[in-house]
C-alpha cells in the first residue's frame, strides 16, 4: 500500500512498512513518508485530511475507551506525532533480503525496514536512492547560495551607501557640466551675432548686449554650481578616505596585537613543555628512593612550578611545539575497565538488535555505534613481580619466550627471512627502493590558495598538494601491516588470551608512523584501487578499493600466513579551531585460520594540533575494545591523551586481556610511538571491585623500527612507505601508483600536480552527475516495472554482505583480483584517470 507521486523534480512517497523496534515486539507496522530528502515515520497514517481518530485500529480504540481519565483526542494526536526521521544526505541504503532493506547515516541512526513484497521493497529503494541524490545536490546548492548571500553583507551595505553618495555627487557634477556647456554655447552665439551686426543701428546693438549679459550671468551661475559640486564631491571622498584609512590602521593594530598574543602563548607553551620535561626527568633519577616500585595515583598532583625567574622571552626563538617524552614506561599502573559491553558496528550499517530490549517508547531510537552501556567501571591495579626487570628499565633481551609461540626479542623486528621457504615460492626477491625523491622546498603562499576558495562550497575546494604527501589513503591503510610479523607469531599461539595480547600490540603498531607524519594523504577517487603484494618477502598481500564517495569509504582485504584481515574504513572529522579531530567509524576484522579466532576492533580518535599556528603534531586518544567473537575474550586498551601536567609517560597505552568470565589474564602497556610490552598475570589479590594483579616478566611484543637520520627530507617515510608508490608492472589500471597527480607530486612537479588533481576531481563530479541523471531517467521511465531499477555504482572487488560472526553488514572481498592480475584481464575496471 504505497502512494508515489512527483512534484516537479522532488520525489515524494508514503505508505505502510514494517520497522524493527526491539526483541519483544520485533517488526511493527509504521506509516512512512518521504519528502524533501527526509524519511519520517508515524504510528498511524499521517494525513491532514482525515480526522484524528479515523485511522486508529480497533484494539487501540478499545484501549482508549477503557482509559476514562485519558482524553481520546490527545491520545490520537500523539499517535499521529512523528516518531523519528533520518536524513538521506550521506545515508547508506542497502538490501538484506527480498523484502528487507536498511537505511543508516553512519553511526547515529539505523532503520531496519521490511516491505510486504519484493516489488514494493524495490520501489522504495529506488525512490530513496533518487531522493538521496537530489538531497546531496540540494544541500550543495543551498550551502553555496547561503554563503554567497551572507558573505560580507555589512561590507556590501556600507560600500553601497558610500557609492550611492559619490554617484549622486557625480550626477550633480554632470548636470552642472551640461548647464555650463549649454550656457557657454548660448553666450558664444550671442557674441558672434554682435560681431556680425557692428554696422547696424544702436538700438538693436543695445538689445543684443543685454542678452549677452543675461547669458553671461547664467554661465557664471552654472560655473559656481559646478565649483560647489566639485567641492562637495572632494569633501565626501576625503572623508571616506580618512575613515577607510582609520579602519585599515585599526585592522593593522589588531593584527599586531594578535601576533603578539600568539607569540606569547607559543613561548609559554614551549616553556611549560620544557618545565614538564625537566620535572619528569627529575622524578626518574636513579637516586630518587621508592619511585621505581611506586604505584601512581590516578589523582596525582601537578608537577612542580617552573623557575619564576625564567621568562618566556628567554627561550630559544625557534619554538618546538611538541617533543616526545623519554621512553620510561612504568612497570606498575592503574587501569579503569568499563563493566558495560561496548557494542560493535560498522560505518555502513548496524544491527539494531544490539541495542537491547526496550519499551515501545524507545523503539524508535537507532542508538550510537560504539557507546558503552552505563554499567559502571572497575579499577585494576597492576604490579610487576619483584623478580623481574622490565625491558624498559633493563634494556636487555626478554628473559623467556612467549607461551606457545616464538620468543619475541627486545629489538626491532626484522624482515622475516624464512617466509619464502614457508610459502614454497621460487619467486626471486625483488630489489626495492629505500627512499623517495626529496621533498622540494616550495614556499607556501596561503593567500594565493585562499583567494581561490572564496565563495566556493567546502567540498568543492581543491586542496593543493602542498599539504599532502605522495601517498593515497589506500596506501596509508596498507601501512597498517608494516609490523605484520606480529600476526605471524600470534598465529602460532595456543593460548587465546596470549594471542589476543599479541593482536593488541599489532593494533597499536599501526599508529607508529603518525608521530612524525602530518601530511594529508590523497583522497582516493571512486573506484580507485591499490594492491600491495609482499608475500615473497614480508608474507602478506592486500587489496583495497574506494567503494563509496558519499560518504567516502574504503574497503580493504589482507591475507598472510595463517591469518586474514579485512576492514571498512570511513571517518568523521571535527574542526575545533586550534585542532582537528578524526573519528574512525569503520570496523576491522582479523581471523586466524587454524584456531578460527575472530577479532574485531575500532580505531581510536586522532587529533591534529596547532592547525592555525605552530608546528603540527598528532595525538591518539580514546578507548579500544578488541573482542574475540569465538571465545568471548576481550582486551580493553586505553590511549592516554597528551597532557602537560601528568607524571606519566606521554603517548602511553595501557590495557589488559580478560577471558569470557572477566578474569584478567594478560597485561599490555607501552607507548604507541615506540614499543608495546605484554606480561602474564601470575596472581591476584583484593576484592572483585578493586583487584590487584601481579604479573610475570614483561616481554616486548612490538618495537618500532627507527627512521633514517634524513627521513625528514622525504616526508618522514619509513622504508615500507617509500616502497608503496614504487612503479610496478601488471597492476590494475585503477591502481594508485598510476594516479598522475600523485606521481607528479612525488617527482616534485607540484604546480602540474595541482592542475591534474583539479581535472581528475572535476571528471569524477561529471561522472557522478551523469550517473544521477541516468538514475532519474530510469526511475521516471520504469514506472510499470519498479522491480528493475537502474543499477547504481557497484564496486568491482567488494560487495556489501552480512558478516557471519558479528552480524554486521559491510563490504566483503569477493576474490578474483589476483586471478585477474595473473590473466591481465582488467575489462571490468572503470576509467578514472
Amino acid at each position: 500500500m504505497t502512494d508515489s507521486k512527483n512534484h516537479g523534480t522532488e520525489p515524494e512517497m508514503k505508505g505502510w512498512l514494517f520497522k524493527w523496534t526491539n526483541y519483544l515486539k520485533g517488526y511493527q507496522r509504521r506509516w512512512f513518508v518521504l519528502q524533501n530528502g527526509t524519511l519520517s515515520y508515524y504510528r498511524a497514517e499521517h494525513s491532514s485530511s482525515s480526522g484524528p481518530t479515523n485511522r486508529l485500529s480497533m484494539r487501540r480504540r478499545r484501549r482508549l475507551s477503557r482509559a476514562a481519565t485519558v482524553d481520546v483526542e490527545n491520545q490520537a494526536e500523539m499517535v499521529h506525532t512523528c516518531r523519528g526521521t533520518i536524513s538521506l544526505h550521506g545515508a547508506i541504503i542497502h538490501t538484506e533480503d527480498s523484502c528487507t532493506f536498511v537505511i543508516s547515516n553512519g553511526s547515529t541512526q539505523t532503520f531496519h525496514i521490511k516491505a510486504a513484497n519484493e516489488v514494493e521493497r524495490q520501489r522504495w529503494v529506488t525512490t530513496l536512492e533518487l531522493a538521496k541524490a537530489k538531497a546531496i545536490r540540494a544541500m550543495e546548492s543551498e550551502e553555496e547560495e547561503e554563503y554567497e548571500s551572507n558573505n560580507a553583507v555589512s561590507e556590501k551595505e556600507e560600500l553601497l551607501t558610500v557609492l550611492k553618495t559619490l554617484t549622486s555627487r557625480l550626477e550633480d557634477m554632470q548636470t552642472c557640466s551640461d548647464l555650463m556647456a549649454k550656457h557657454g554655447a548660448a553666450l558664444q552665439r550671442a557674441l558672434s551675432e554682435l560681431e556680425t551686426s557692428e554696422g547696424s543701428e544702436a538700438a538693436s546693438a543695445g538689445t543684443k548686449l543685454k542678452a549677452i549679459g543675461e547669458k553671461a550671468t547664467l554661465f557664471r551661475i552654472a560655473s559656481n554650481a559646478m565649483i560647489n559640486t566639485c567641492s562637495e564631491y572632494l569633501d565626501t571622498a576625503q572623508a571616506q578616505g580618512k575613515r577607510w584609512q582609520r579602519l585599515l590602521q585599526h585592522e593593522r593594530e589588531q593584527r599586531q596585537q594578535l601576533e603578539e598574543m600568539v607569540e606569547t602563548l607559543a613561548r609559554q607553551h614551549s616553556s611549560l613543555e620544557q618545565a614538564a620535561k625537566e620535572a619528569n626527568s627529575s622524578r626518574t633519577q636513579p637516586g630518587n628512593p621508592g619511585l621505581q616500585n611506586q604505584v601512581p595515583n590516578t589523582t596525582s598532583n601537578p608537577p612542580q612550578s617552573r623557575n619564576p625567574n625564567l621568562s618566556p622571552s628567554d627561550e630559544d626563538e625557534e619554538n618546538e611545539f611538541y617533543d616526545a617524552m623519554e621512553d620510561t614506561v612504568q612497570p606498575n599502573f592503574i587501569l579503569k575497565i568499563p563493566l558495560g559491553h561496548r557494542r560493535p558496528s560498522s560505518a555502513g550499517s548496524q544491527n539494531s538488535e544490539g541495542h537491547g530490549i526496550s519499551g515501545d517508547n524507545h523503539d524508535e531510537g537507532s542508538g550510537s555505534s560504539s557507546e558503552v552501556d552505563e554499567a559502571g567501571e572497575t579499577t585494576v591495579c597492576v604490579i610487576t613481580s619483584d623478580k623481574t626487570n622490565t625491558s624498559s628499565s633493563s634494556g636487555g633481551q626478554s628473559q623467556s619466550g612467549l607461551k606457545g609461540s616464538e620468543e619475541v626479542p627486545d629489538s626491532a623486528p626484522s624482515t622475516p627471512t624464512s617466509l619464502v621457504q614457508k610459502m614454497g615460492s621460487q619467486t626471486p626477491k625483488r630489489i626495492r627502493r629505500t627512499r623517495v625523491p626529496e621533498k622540494p622546498n616550495y614556499p607556501l603562499n596561503l593567500w594565493s590558495i585562499m583567494k581561490n576558495c572564496i565563495g566556493k562550497e567546502l567540498t568543492k575546494i581543491p586542496m593543493p598538494v602542498n599539504f599532502s604527501e605522495p601517498l593515497s589513503m589506500l596506501q596509508r591503510l596498507a601501512e597498517d601491516y608494516e609490523y605484520a610479523d606480529i600476526l605471524h607469531k600470534a598465529a602460532k599461539c595456543t593460548d587465546s588470551c596470549e594471542q589476543l595480547a599479541m593482536v593488541a600490540a599489532f593494533t597499536v603498531s599501526s599508529y607508529a608512523t603518525t608521530s612524525c607524519r602530518t601530511g594529508k594523504p590523497f583522497n582516493p577517487l571512486l573506484g580507485e584501487t591499490y594492491e600491495c603484494d609482499r608475500m615473497a618477502d614480508l608474507g602478506w598481500r592486500s587489496i583495497a578499493e574506494q567503494v563509496s564517495h558519499h560518504p567516502p569509504m574504503v574497503a580493504q582485504y589482507c591475507e598472510g600466513f595463517g591469518w586474514r584481515c579485512w576492514q571498512e574504513f570511513t571517518m568523521a572529522s571535527k574542526f575545533r579551531g586550534k585542532y582537528l579531530q578524526v573519528v574512525p567509524l569503520g570496523t576491522a576484522h582479523l581471523e586466524f585460520l587454524n584456531s578460527g579466532n575472530h577479532y574485531t576492533w575500532r580505531k581510536v580518535t586522532t587529533t591534529v594540533h596547532n592547525i592555525i599556528v605552530g608546528k603540527l603534531w598528532v595525538d591518539q586518544h580514546g578507548d579500544m575494545d578488541i573482542v574475540n567473537h569465538k571465545t568471548g575474550d576481550k582486551c580493553h586498551l586505553k590511549y592516554i591523551p597528551y597532557s602537560y601536567f601528568t607524571r606519566d609517560v606521554q603517548r602511553k597505552v595501557k590495557g589488559c586481556v580478560m577471558d569470557k568470565n572477566g578474569s584478567v589474564k594478560w597485561v599490555v602497556q607501552g607507548t604507541w610511538d615506540n614499543k608495546i610490552e605484554i606480561a602474564e598475570v601470575i596472581s591476584s589479590q583484593g576484592n572483585s571491585e578493586n583487584p590487584v594483579f601481579k604479573t610475570g616478566p614483561y616481554k616486548v611484543a612490538w618495537k618500532r623500527r627507527a627512521l633514517a637520520s634524513d627521513a625528514e627530507k622525504y616526508y618522514n617515510f619509513t622504508e615500507l612507505a617509500c616502497q608503496l608508490n614504487e612503479p610496478e608492472e601488471g597492476v590494475a589500471p585503477t591502481d594508485s601508483r598510476l594516479r598522475p597527480d600523485q606521481r607528479m607530486m612525488e617527482d616534485g612537479q607540484w604546480d602540474e600536480a595541482n592542475s591534474v588533481k583539479l581535472r581528475l576531481e572535476e571528471k569524477q563530479r561529471t561522472v557522478r552527475r551523469q550517473r544521477e541523471a541516468e538514475q532519474e531517467k530510469a526511475a521516471a521511465d520504469d514506472t510499470e516495472s519498479p522491480s528493475r531499477p537502474y543499477p547504481g555504482y557497484e564496486p568491482v572487488w567488494f560487495k556489501q554482505e552480512t558478516e557471519k560472526s558479528t552480524g554486521v553488514v559491510g563490504y566483503m572481498y569477493q576474490g578474483n583480483y589476483w586471478e585477474s592480475k595473473e590473466k591481465q584481464d582488467w575489462s571490468m575496471c572503470p576509467n578514472i584517470y
